[in-house]
């Protein structure tokens, strides 16, 4: 096991009715700004569960946050902050609200020339607003962890400080009961990549670590299409393993003290900046390519992958690996999304433009030993196709 420091400050409360935790979580004479998306949180109660935890509270609003947020969009809450004198931010969402609140809390108070020298930059940032979070969709773990990715002009890039960490984050899975099927399949599957970008890497013989991770694994393996079921749907029970096992995927625990891939993350931000696709989607359609090409590099983890999460002992090693993989995508389709590019239309022709992107945004040595060149990359890409 790698040395390495850990320290997550995010107080969670998680369970039925702990929205009214928020009164008590942010100071009585803060300023707060709440941030929100689309206006789903005025349909489904969730609005008016924050606005009575925040009687007593001077507070404002900013809505229109969209999935994968935009910079424009996140600066324009720049202004309100500065006039109303806001200092504290309150994200209520899904991660990419959170993402967004991430952004504005640097970004207002950002020294620099432009906030945008953040992400196109990775600018330091040496100080930001606090901010809570009340997350209505688990999926991607940014209600307790300093990640965040914004999008300009079709480039989704990412930035990270322990300064935008959540003081706090309300997890409620009675709230994700409205959602629809796409939402749930997108969160379990975002999560269960974020948990493989962690696991599926070299053997450092982190045992806690990789026992931690194929519980999640395996929960998410056995909850996911129970909450796309329609005798299990409203299940709580399995509301609540998936959410908290997307909270456990991504705030530090299981990737300390070990190497860390996130190939599959970078070439699908570059098919979400450039083609609009789900996130998640863009993770179910390379992570089966990723293990195909980097089988070698991966073996000892993919076999160990394949015993304890998926219970395949007879074959051959390459056998094996090769049913861990059919699992991996089988499972992909259950949850109902994608597992190759034919199926969000594109095709051969698309491959040279991806890998442009990954070239103009420095993603030219991915993978937890930086060896996927533009060519491992493309390969990928032909193998996904």
């Amino acid at each position: 096991m790698q040395n390495f420091s850990f320290q997550n400050k995010t107080k969670i409360h998680f369970g039925q009715d702990q929205i009214q935790q928020v009164a008590q979580e942010i100071p009585t004479n803060a300023r707060v700004l709440m941030i929100f998306g689309g206006g789903s949180i005025k349909s489904n109660g969730v609005y008016d569960q924050v606005v009575k935890s925040l009687e007593g509270h001077t507070w404002f609003e900013f809505s229109g946050v969209e999935p994968n947020p935009r910079y424009d969009t996140l600066m324009q809450a720049l202004p309100i902050i500065k006039e109303n004198k806001i200092d504290y931010i309150l994200a209520v969402g899904g991660g990419s609200v959170v993402d967004g609140a991430k952004f504005i809390a640097a970004a207002s108070l950002f020294e620099g020339d432009e906030p945008w020298d953040i992400l196109a930059k990775q600018a330091p940032i040496k100080q930001a607003l606090p901010l809570g979070a009340i997350l209505t969709l688990p999926a991607t773990g940014s209600e307790s962890n300093g990640n965040s990715v914004v999008t300009r002009d079709g480039t989704k890039l990412p930035f990270a400080s322990p300064l935008v960490c959540p003081e706090f984050a309300v997890l409620d899975p009675s709230v994700t009961l409205s959602l629809s099927d796409r939402q749930i399949s997108n969160g379990v599957v975002d999560a269960f990549v974020h948990v493989m970008e962690q696991y599926l890497t070299d053997d450092v013989n982190a045992k806690v670590q990789d026992r931690f991770a194929e519980g999640l694994l395996l929960t998410l393996v056995e909850e996911g299409p129970k909450a796309l079921a329609n005798e299990s749907r409203l299940d709580m029970d399995v509301r609540s393993n998936i959410m908290w096992s997307a909270t456990m995927a991504l705030n530090g625990l299981i990737g300390v003290g070990v190497p860390q891939d996130w190939s599959t993350h970078m070439i699908g931000h570059e098919l979400t900046g450039f083609y609009g696709i789900d996130h998640a989607r863009t993770l179910s359609i390379i992570l089966p390519s990723v293990m195909e090409i980097r089988k070698e590099t991966k073996r000892k983890k993919l076999l160990q992958y394949a015993k304890r999460v998926w219970d395949i002992a007879q074959g051959t090693d390459d056998e094996i690996i090769s049913q861990a993989i059919t699992n991996t995508k089988a499972f992909f389709k259950q949850m109902d999304v994608p597992v190759s590019l034919t199926e969000v239309d594109l095709g051969e022709k698309d491959i040279d433009i991806i890998i442009s992107k990954l070239q103009a945004h420095g993603m030219t040595q991915l993978g937890e030993d930086s060896a996927i060149t533009l060519d491992i990359s493309r390969q990928i890409l032909q193998t996904a196709l």
